[in-house]
Formats: structure tokens, C-alpha cells, sequence
């Protein structure tokens, strides 16, 4: 597939970067019903391992068979699919090229009062599987965020120097934060700005309340009108580099699908790059979520 202008101009912002490690962010760029259009759409499967398989796959049985997400990924043109190690494996072989992965390299579990991961495979295990791509959750706030940034940065630096891209998971928790500051505006633009800092090439990122955590920020923030989604959107990326930086936004715990539109919608009008859905795709009929893409699809081809 030739390079549209719009992944062109995507690949560009990456000045530092080996031809190895563009290729396969373009590998990830060209992929799916959303090839060439410079927005993305991924599948992370990582939630088995987090919250256990029942709480992750009763709602569709099918789920418990690691190849049914690798053929969910494939036949809804999805951009790319992310997944712990044990599952990449179990499809390497029978799916290999047929769409780019990418190996989360660290999970936790629901029984850990622990806000931290454990790597749990490396950069070798991405490249003998064909990935294009590694990931890794960071955890801003928490009183071991810098003992995972250390990590990310060993990590990344063999990744990149290997030829593989890099998606940060920015997830604020812990240390001084409330419950409800782990999504605020000003909150969610710091993780992001984080992950940007230490070398991410795609962030994952939840969507921002119009909350504001902390007191010193309220000032930045006064005066402007956060009540529409788009327009947190906005600010998000304004926080990552000023857009230099892809930002993909999280489905998160289940929603109606009008719900998942209404985000669409305002992602795309923030300027944000796309979507990346778990629970709110894989845990819904494969027809359903056959169906609940489509639309999210022409949303971002704006299609309306």
C-alpha cells in the first residue's frame, strides 16, 4: 500500500525515529478499514489477565478462545491488536501478517492493592512474533511511577532500537489522587504529556471529565468552556506535543452504543486519533460488534 499524505504527514512528526520503527507505525496506519486516513482504531485484549476471564468474557463465551479476538480484530478492519504474550502466541502462526500486533509487555491483576505491573515478556518475544509494536501501562500519581517510567525506558529504548513502535497505557491513579481525578481534564493531559515525554509513539489515554484535580491548575483552566467533550478532546492533544504525538481514547466499562458514537463524534472533532475498544466490542455478540464498528468506522471517515 502506497503512503497517503495524511500518514505521511503523521510519520514526519516522528523526526527521531529509524526507518524500522516508521514502517511499522505505518504498518499500524495503513491497516483496516481505517488505512491511509491518519485515524486508528485498535483491539486490546488484555482484560483476561487484569480482571479475570469470567468478569471479562461471560457476557460472550466465545471470548475465552484467544483466536476469536485475533479473527474479531481482522474481519472488523481494525487498525491493530493488542494483547498479553500468552495470547499472541496462541494465533502467531495461523494469523501472522494478516494484521499488525502489538505485545503488552506488563499487566496487573484485580487482587493487587499494588497500583504497579509486572513485565511479563520482552522485546524479543515481540519480535519473534511479527509484532509491530510494544505496550506498557504507566500509572502517573502512584508512588512507583518512576520506577515504571525507569522500566519503559530500558524497554523502549531496545524497542525503537529494534524497529518497533511503542503505545503507552496512561492511567493516573494512586499516590495523592481522588477517585474522581483519575479522569479530570487536567489530570488526563499530564498523563498524557508524561507519556509523551518518555518516548511514546501512541497514547492511551481514558476521555477526560471537565473536572479539575488539582488547585494549582484551576487558573489555566478558568474561563473556558469544558462542558463539550470535543473540546477536552482538544486540549488533550494540545498536550501531547501539540498533536505531534497520536493519542487513542479508551471505550472504558460498557455503554449503549449511542453512547460510544456520541464519543466518536467528539474525538474526531477534538482532533483526537481514534479509538481503542475492548470490553465495549469483544464482550458484545460478534454481529453486534461487527455492527458497533461499522458505524464507529464511518464516524471517522465521517460518514455521518
Amino acid at each position: 500500500m502506497s503512503i497517503t499524505p495524511e500518514v505521511k504527514a503523521i510519520l514526519d512528526l516522528y523526526e527521531s525515529d529509524n526507518p524500522g520503527t516508521k514502517a511499522n507505525l505505518a504498518r499500524i496506519l495503513n491497516h483496516g478499514r481505517l488505512g491511509g486516513t491518519g485515524k486508528l482504531i485498535i483491539l486490546p485484549v488484555d482484560q483476561g489477565l487484569e480482571h479475570g476471564p469470567a468478569r471479562s468474557f461471560y457476557p460472550n463465551p466465545a471470548g475465552y478462545d484467544p483466536q476469536y479476538h485475533y479473527k474479531l480484530a481482522i474481519d472488523g478492519g481494525f487498525s491493530a491488536f493488542a494483547a498479553p504474550l500468552g495470547m499472541l502466541e496462541t494465533g502467531a502462526a495461523t494469523f501472522a501478517g494478516q494484521i499488525p500486533t502489538i505485545l503488552k509487555m506488563n499487566s496487573s491483576n484485580s487482587w493487587s492493592s499494588v497500583n504497579d505491573q509486572a513485565v511479563t515478556s520482552c522485546v524479543g518475544d515481540a519480535l519473534r512474533l511479527g509484532c509491530s509494536a510494544v505496550g506498557f501501562t504507566i500509572y502517573p500519581g502512584s508512588d512507583i511511577i518512576f520506577e515504571q517510567i525507569e522500566e519503559f525506558r530500558h524497554i523502549a529504548a531496545e524497542a525503537k532500537r529494534c524497529g518497533l513502535a511503542t503505545v503507552i497505557w496512561a492511567y493516573p491513579r494512586g499516590g495523592r489522587l481522588t477517585k474522581r481525578g483519575e479522569t479530570a481534564l487536567d489530570v488526563s493531559a499530564y498523563a498524557v504529556h508524561i507519556a509523551a515525554q518518555i518516548g511514546g509513539h501512541i497514547i492511551k489515554v481514558k476521555l477526560p471529565t471537565s473536572h479539575i484535580e488539582q488547585p494549582e491548575a484551576i487558573p489555566a483552566y478558568s474561563g473556558k468552556d469544558w462542558a463539550p467533550l470535543a473540546n477536552r478532546v482538544s486540549h488533550i492533544m494540545e498536550s501531547a506535543f501539540a498533536g505531534r504525538r497520536m493519542v487513542v481514547f479508551s471505550g472504558g466499562e460498557a455503554k449503549t452504543p449511542d453512547e460510544l458514537f456520541k464519543e466518536a463524534e467528539a474525538i474526531r472533532d477534538g482532533g483526537g486519533f481514534g479509538s481503542i475498544m475492548g470490553r465495549n466490542v469483544f464482550q458484545r455478540s460478534r454481529e453486534e460488534a461487527l455492527e458497533l464498528v461499522d458505524k464507529i468506522v464511518e464516524i471517522y471517515k465521517k460518514k455521518d
